[in-house]
């Protein structure tokens, strides 16, 4: 059996006894679904996410692993038993779902060169595992950005593989984002080639370079995309913004026959940047609309 085929095979073994989080306790899921994102909301690892996601109108929330700074690991709440049966309780009283967990901290250290990046995801992955969580959001960050500093590629493909290969151990998948435009990400998930490694697609690197949205992701394909973060930068809401024809969006993942979590990150108000309820509530609004007929 080849190496792949086996990977996929106990990734599919694994993930068979994994019990996800559901999207109502009598209610089959809808195709899409929604989230935010816990620090982006000013919720990170609090109990209190879930009630707001829930008067937002969100069907889950993004939790993020917490702080890292110069730590050995993240600063990690939920790696106490009786935390994470707070959040699970929360999570089905309010009838909002853990969407993914998120190691937020890498957007500012360096997956390639932090010497206690295994912990670091290993921690993430026990932590998926407890919650019976299948996504993790991993950001290469600014000093992992393979665009600006090519010469990381190897360390950076080396460490996916490894983790890569945990992840689909556990039926687990890390969700990468890159600064690469679609073509180049596609080649490193091929490159890595582990069904624990995929791509978390984010509309703002397409847009913010002046790269063709739709086509982005027509080139990564359904395949490669684990979970989505559907927004812009800030300055507009996701319906005022001209950017995004998100009707389009929408056919495209249809035709690509891709379904999953649609998690809005950004996209405030540049006028009231600080009104979490009026940003928030306004995109995931428009993103059911748009997606869910809502």
């Amino acid at each position: 059996m080849q190496r792949r085929d086996f990977l996929k095979t106990s990734a599919a073994a694994a993930f068979a006894s994994v019990t996800l989080p559901t999207f109502a306790a009598t209610a089959k899921p809808p195709r899409y679904r929604v989230a935010v994102c816990d620090w982006m909301i000013l919720k990170r690892q609090r109990l209190g996410a879930f009630g707001l996601a829930q008067e937002i109108g969100a069907n889950g929330v993004e939790v993020d692993m917490g702080g890292l700074g110069q730590r050995e690991t993240f600063e990690n709440a939920l790696a106490d038993a009786a935390t994470r049966e707070k959040f699970l309780a929360e999570s089905t009283e309010r009838g909002v779902a853990i969407s993914s967990i998120a190691m937020s901290g890498f957007y500012a250290q360096s997956f390639a060169e932090r010497p206690t990046v295994p912990r670091m995801v290993g921690d993430c992955l026990d932590t998926m595992k407890a919650l019976k969580v299948r996504v993790a959001f991993l950001p290469l960050g600014v000093q992992s950005d393979l665009v600006k500093r090519p010469e990381l590629r190897p360390a950076v493909v080396e460490r996916l593989k490894r983790c890569g290969e945990q992840a689909a151990e556990a039926g687990l998948v890390l969700g990468v984002e890159t600064a690469y435009d679609a073509a180049r990400e596609a080649e490193l998930i091929d490159e890595v080639d582990s069904p624990g490694v995929r791509s978390y697609f984010n509309f703002a690197n397409a847009l913010q370079n002046g790269r063709d949205l739709i086509g982005e992701l027509k080139v990564l394909g359904a395949d490669r995309i684990c979970q989505i973060h559907a927004t812009d930068e800030d300055g507009v809401w996701l319906e005022n913004n001209d950017r995004i024809d998100m009707p389009a969006v929408k056919e495209t993942l249809d035709a690509l026959d891709w379904s999953g979590w649609l998690v809005v990150e950004r996209s405030r108000d540049a006028a009231d940047a600080r009104n979490v309820r009026r940003n928030f509530g306004a995109n995931v609004a428009y993103l059911k609309r748009v997606f869910q007929g809502a």
